[in-house]
């Protein structure tokens, strides 16, 4: 199930990190980092880069000031990263679905 939360900025938009399994299919997580207008948005943009089954349930891990930092700063506003030391990736970098 994925883990993640949301903070409402004070222009009303939102920004979500959530947690979901690898699409590379190698069984890590990886966070994502999503600015949008509203919650449902966010996490359209998300089903729109082939990942089906995002859902946002409770607040349980929101993302941290310097999370907010790096998406506000990005002019995608979608970023991804694997580990908590690595730097953040844009969504063009995602590893796609190994093919067999």
């Amino acid at each position: 199930m994925p883990n993640g939360g949301f903070c409402k900025l004070p222009g009303g938009s939102v920004v979500v990190a959530i947690g979901l399994p690898s699409p590379a299919g190698d069984g890590a997580t990886v966070r994502f980092l999503v600015h949008a207008a509203n919650r449902a948005r966010a996490l359209t943009r998300l089903r729109n880069l082939g990942l089906r089954a995002v859902y946002l349930r409770g607040n349980s891990e929101p993302p941290t000031p310097d999370e907010v930092t790096a998406v506000l700063h990005h002019p995608e506003g979608l970023l991804w990263r694997s580990t908590v030391h690595e730097l953040w990736h844009p969504v063009r970098s995602l590893p796609k679905e190994p093919v067999a």
